[in-house]
Order: C-alpha cells, then structure tokens, then sequence
C-alpha cells in the first residue's frame, strides 16, 4: 500500500482554516435566520453590509502590506468577524455603526498585531467594545420582536431607508420599533425595587428568557453543538463558560431568589450560549491546553455574571471575552498537559 508521505503521519485531516471558518459560518445560519424572522431585515442587512466592508478593508490592508490578497480573503477569517459583529448589532443601527465597527475589528484588533493567528484580541469584540462605549444609545435601539407566525412590520425597503437614510416609516414612531432587551429591563426593573417574579411578567419576557430572543439562542446552541460533534470548537470552553455562569447564578439566586434572577435565565438571556459557543472558542485568543481552556470557560462566566449584577452593562460577554483574552497566555503557561511518559510531580 503506498502512502501519500513517506513519513507519518500518512493521514493528514482537513482542518485548514478556510474550512474551519466555513463551518463556523454554517453554524451560525440557524440562529441568524431566527434573529431576521423575529427582528426582522435589519439582521440580514448588517449581515451584509459587514461582510463586505470587513472584505474590503482586509482587501486594502493586505494590499498595503505587501500580502497576497486571494489568499487571505479566501479562508474567511474576515467574514467570520463579520458575522460575529453584525449578529450583535441593533437591526435597525445606522450604517456608519457597523461600518465604524467591521473596521475596528479588521484593521484595529487583527492587521495592527500582524494578522490572523497574530491577535491577541477577538476582533468582533473590539469592534462591538468599540461601539458600546463610543455610541450606547444607538447600540442599545434594538426593535421589539415580533410574535411567532407574525408577519414582520418594516418592509425590506423600508429597512434600507432606516439604516441608510436614517428614515422610518410615516405610520411608525421611533418608541414604537424599539425597546429594551430583556437584560436591560431586568437591570433597570431591579434598580426601582421590583421583584424577580413582577419583573417576569412583562410581555418582553417568552417561556425561559426573552420574548423571541429565546429561539435565536436555541438556533445557536444547535449550530453551536454541531461545531463540538464536528470538532471544529473545544467543548471544554463552552461548558466551564456555562458552567461557571450557572453555578454563579445559582448561588445568588438561592440566597434572594426575589433580587437575583434564575440561573437558566442568565444562560438562555443575551449572548451568553453564543458567545460560549462562537466568540470563547476562537483559538486564536483563547487558552490552549485542556485544562487552560476550563479555567479560561470558567473565568469567562464568572466575569459574565459579575458585570451583569454589578457593572455597568447589562450583558458583559464581550468584555469579559476581552479580558480573558489577556489572561489566556498565563493561563497556558500553568496549565502545561503531561508530556507523554513523564513521572506526575
């Protein structure tokens, strides 16, 4: 039998990163077609225009540093950011939003450190960090969700002049597209003395968390299952992520169940699973080593929670994303797995 290499390994797994980032993007498409039936065309829209615009800045600056381009803008890196940021956006924010966020995370967060695999930061959070604290109140214009079966209100024309003109319909006022999401309501309920149980009874609230908001997240938390059955992400992330978060919660929650919300709500509510499954898991910012990656997982949720009770934003997954990125070379270097057939200390 003759091999394909002279020396093994004689089979060699596909696990470029063109492919990689491939399935990414297909793991997404559930939860993304769930975010356009309830928010409507605003979703597919950013999904579009920060596609393109993160092409065409990695395009010029791969051209400005003498990189071949078909190359690069063939593994799909740049798209993968792309989608990561624009999924996290208000569906109706203003085109200049997101092309000031793509650019962050391609040319900031990714060519300023020497490219891919050269990052310490996830560029989609740069970007989104970028845009959180430069405009909260056009980051926090999110559109209420349309009930199930519903029909969406806004045209995709219509949807085209909102984000480019910046004009809504005649028969719309702004207060009747947007609103808060479920985490800022808790947040803000919480702070005027309400109670866990008053504060679920709002019609913003669905089944476990928020009112459509719950069926994007099952989109993703399938998408992000088969990146785990696939291989292409390390279980260990999600689950210390998950993990932490919903032991945290717990605790809290069993000490004042009326000030504290249920564990399965902070990990059905904002980007918590996809943010386990999707932005944790990039191996380029993340821990490494097997049991890097549970005190990576594990760091992440814990900081999710913290900010979320007791920061300043109502969702802290990309900032606690961040911060874990600066601690994941430390944490390789004491988490070093066995080297084969060398004697435990």
């Amino acid at each position: 039998m003759r091999f394909r290499t002279v020396t093994s390994p004689h089979v060699l797994a596909d696990t470029s990163v063109g492919r990689v980032m491939r399935r990414v993007l297909y793991a997404m498409v559930p939860g993304a077609l769930a975010l356009v039936w309830f928010f409507g065309w605003g979703v597919a829209v950013n999904l579009a225009l920060a596609t393109a615009i993160a092409l065409a800045a990695e395009a010029a600056l791969l051209l400005a540093r003498g990189k071949p381009v078909s190359a690069h803008l063939s593994d799909c890196s740049a798209v993968v950011s792309a989608w990561l940021l624009a999924v996290a956006l208000p569906p109706l924010a203003p085109w200049w939003l997101t092309a000031i966020g793509a650019v962050s995370a391609i040319a900031v967060a990714k060519h300023l450190y020497g490219g891919l695999g050269y990052n310490p930061f996830n560029p989609a959070m740069i970007g989104y960090v970028v845009l959180l604290v430069s405009f909260p109140r056009e980051m926090s214009a999110w559109p209420l969700p349309h009930g199930l079966g519903q029909p969406h209100a806004m045209t995709l024309l219509e949807t085209l002049r909102a984000i480019f003109g910046g004009e809504l319909p005649a028969r719309f006022a702004a207060d009747a597209l947007t609103g808060a999401t479920p985490l800022d309501v808790l947040r803000t309920q919480l702070g005027l003395g309400l109670n866990g149980a008053e504060i679920r009874n709002s019609p913003v609230f669905g089944i476990v968390a928020g009112s459509g908001w719950e069926w994007a997240t099952l989109g993703f938390l399938a998408g992000g299952l088969w990146l785990l059955y696939t291989r292409t992400a390390a279980w260990q992330i999600p689950a210390g992520m998950l993990g932490a978060l919903a032991v945290v919660a717990t605790v809290f929650y069993l000490v004042n169940p009326q000030r504290y919300a249920p564990p399965w709500f902070h990990l059905w509510s904002g980007a918590a699973i996809f943010g386990a499954f999707f932005i944790a898991t990039d191996p380029v910012t993340a821990s490494t080593t097997p049991r890097g990656r549970w005190v990576y997982g594990a760091g992440i949720g814990i900081l999710v929670y913290i900010i979320r009770g007791f920061g300043g934003y109502p969702d802290g997954v990309a900032f606690a994303v961040l911060l874990m990125n600066i601690a994941a070379p430390t944490i390789d270097l004491y988490t070093p797995p066995r080297v084969f057939g060398a004697r435990r200390q």
